[in-house]
C-alpha cells in the first residue's frame, strides 16, 4: 500500500525531505522521498537517547528515580523536563517537579549520568542498546543526547515500529514512557509557546489536549512523539496504529507550523479511509 498524502511534502519550501509511515507490526504502509538520506535530527534525537536510558533501567544501571542532575532531581525528572535544569544551561531555575522547563541541558546530564553508570560513552551505549538490535546502521550520535543525532527515514521507522510494538525493551515500560509524568505541570512548548498543562512521558512528548501543536487537528489526545528544531518530526497515534517519521533540511519555522499540521490530519485520514 502507498499513501497518497506523502507527497504532499513535495510542496514544503524544503530542500531536502523524505517521510514514512509505519504500522506497529512493522509494515511500512508508505515512503515518500529518499528514504537513505541522513539528516541531523535535533531534538528527535531525545526519543532515542530516552529509550537508551530506560534499556539501562531495565538493565538495572540505572533506576528511574534515583538521583540524577540537580539537588533533588532524579533520572526521571531528567527524562521528563522536570529537573528545573534550564533550556539550555547547566543552571537551575526552578525545583525539581515543579515547572516542565524544557531542558536540553537535562538530556546532556541524562547522557553523562547513564555514561558513568554503565562506564560505556553515551553514545556508543545508544549504538549497543539501541541502533544495533535494531538494524539503524545509518543513525549516529556525535555530540550531545539532546540534539546531535543524524539518521533516516528508514532507520527511524524502524524504531517506530519498535516503541509501537517493543522488543527491546518490556511493553510495561514503554506505557510508562507514554504516560504523563508529573500530571498538571505547566510550561512552554518550543515553537508553540506557554501550555497549561503542558505534557510530558520519559523522553517523549505528548499531545493530550494541546493547542497549538506541532501534530494534526485529527491526532487523538494519546499521540507522542517529538520533533526537532531541524524541521524534523516522528509521532505515534496508538489510536491510528500507526507512526509517521517526516524529516527534512531546513530549520524549523513559520512554514512547519503551516505544513506539518494539515500533512499529519492528511495522513490520519488516508489511514482511515476517509
Amino acid at each position: 500500500m502507498s499513501l497518497q498524502s506523502l507527497a504532499l511534502i513535495e510542496n514544503w519550501p524544503v530542500p531536502t525531505a523524505a517521510a514514512a509511515v509505519v504500522r506497529a507490526d512493522g509494515t511500512v504502509l508508505g515512503t515518500h522521498g529518499p528514504g537513505t538520506h541522513r539528516f541531523p535530527l535535533a531534538s528527535v534525537t531525545k526519543p532515542l537517547a530516552a529509550y537508551a536510558a530506560l534499556v539501562a533501567y531495565e538493565e538495572g544501571a540505572v533506576e528511574l528515580d534515583e538521583p540524577a542532575g540537580p539537588t533533588g532531581s532524579t533520572v526521571r525528572h531528567l527524562l521528563a523536563h522536570t529537573s528545573g535544569l534550564a533550556f539550555d544551561e547547566h543552571r537551575v531555575t526552578s525545583p525539581p517537579g515543579e515547572r516542565r522547563l524544557y531542558s536540553n541541558a537535562g538530556f546532556e546530564v541524562l547522557g553523562d549520568h547513564i555514561a558513568k553508570a554503565t562506564d560505556i560513552p553515551f553514545s556508543e551505549y545508544l549504538r549497543q542498546a539501541v541502533l544495533e538490535p535494531l538494524g539503524m546502521a545509518s543513525t549516529t550520535l556525535d555530540g550531545s543526547p539532546a540534539r546531535d543525532g543524524v539518521s533516516t527515514v528508514d532507520d527511524l521507522a524502524r524504531f517506530a515500529a519498535e516503541v509501537q510494538a517493543p522488543r527491546l525493551l518490556d511493553p510495561r515500560t514503554v506505557a510508562e514512557a507514554m504516560t504523563v509524568q508529573y500530571p498538571g505541570t505547566k510550561g512552554v512548548l518550543p515553537g508553540y509557546g506557554h501550555q497549561n498543562p503542558n505534557d510530558w512521558g520519559l523522553g517523549f512528548e505528548i499531545r493530550d489536549s494541546k493547542s497549538p501543536h506541532w501534530t494534526g487537528s485529527s491526532s487523538s489526545p494519546r499521540t507522542f512523539g517529538h520533533f526537532g528544531q531541524s524541521g524534523t518530526f516522528l509521532w505515534v497515534d496508538p489510536d491510528a496504529g500507526a507512526a509517521c517519521v517526516a524529516l527534512t533540511d531546513r530549520a524549523f519555522g513559520p512554514w512547519a507550523m503551516e505544513a506539518w499540521t494539515p500533512f499529519t490530519d492528511a495522513v490520519l485520514t488516508e489511514l482511515r479511509g476517509g
